[in-house]
């Protein structure tokens, strides 16, 4: 079996003069669920190669067991450094997609024409689809068969307008993640902040922050489980 991470290539946090990128926990923790589980994963991004690691993540307090993993792992950090072009992916190679959260996506991925493809390819092709914190704000312009937005009617959670208000960013991101799945039409749910919640629905997973990472990862590993031969 075959899973497909995407990760963002965007590295400017708005106007601030600071820099963004993928967070890494979301990116470490659904990678070692699928991993351990013996599934083959491949990692993309808009630009290929590197992606940016949001600093943030990468401080003392935003540690892990999955993070500290992987800064002992080679092999992790040179798949890493070598993601595809995610205009050279072919979803019918997969089966499921991942993608990590960080506030990257919401400059690159949200609007990304390769990335909404995919994501309706799989959506179409009856595959788990996963997104964990700022991540599911790159299904704002993804479309359902019948033309609406793909999250309407569906129930979802991701980053909380309240958590966003928390470290500072509210007026700096291009959008808000709650808001946005909430005018797509999306039956938004959420959990206490900073506590781990993903939602379910059909073979659609959400999570709502940092902590959902791993729970959003085994929730797609379970909607892949009546794929498995």
């Amino acid at each position: 079996m075959n899973i497909l991470m995407v990760l963002t290539s965007h590295d400017r946090l708005g106007d601030t003069g600071k820099k963004t990128g993928f967070w890494l926990e979301e990116f470490a923790s659904p990678y070692y669920v699928f991993i351990d589980e013996g599934l083959a994963v491949t990692l993309a991004s808009p630009a290929g190669g590197q992606p940016p690691l949001d600093p943030k993540s990468d401080e003392p307090d935003a540690q892990t067991e999955a993070t500290r993993r992987f800064r002992e792992d080679p092999d992790a950090q040179k798949a890493l450094a070598s993601t595809l072009r995610l205009a050279d992916v072919n979803a019918d190679d997969y089966d499921a997609v991942f993608y990590p959260g960080g506030h990257g996506p919401l400059w690159d991925l949200a609007q990304d024409p390769h990335s909404i493809h995919l994501i309706e390819a799989f959506e179409r092709a009856g595959k788990a689809i996963g997104f964990v914190c700022h991540a599911p704000g790159v299904l704002r312009q993804v479309r359902a068969a019948n033309g609406e937005p793909l999250v309407r009617g569906r129930h979802v959670t991701g980053f909380t307008n309240d958590e966003e208000a928390a470290v500072g960013l509210t007026d700096v991101v291009p959008f808000l993640v709650e808001d946005e799945l909430k005018r797509l039409g999306g039956l938004y749910e959420k959990g206490d902040n900073w506590a781990s919640h993903v939602v379910g629905d059909g073979r659609l997973v959400t999570g709502q922050n940092p902590a959902s990472s791993e729970e959003a990862a085994r929730t797609v590993l379970a909607m892949m489980e009546p794929r498995l031969p």
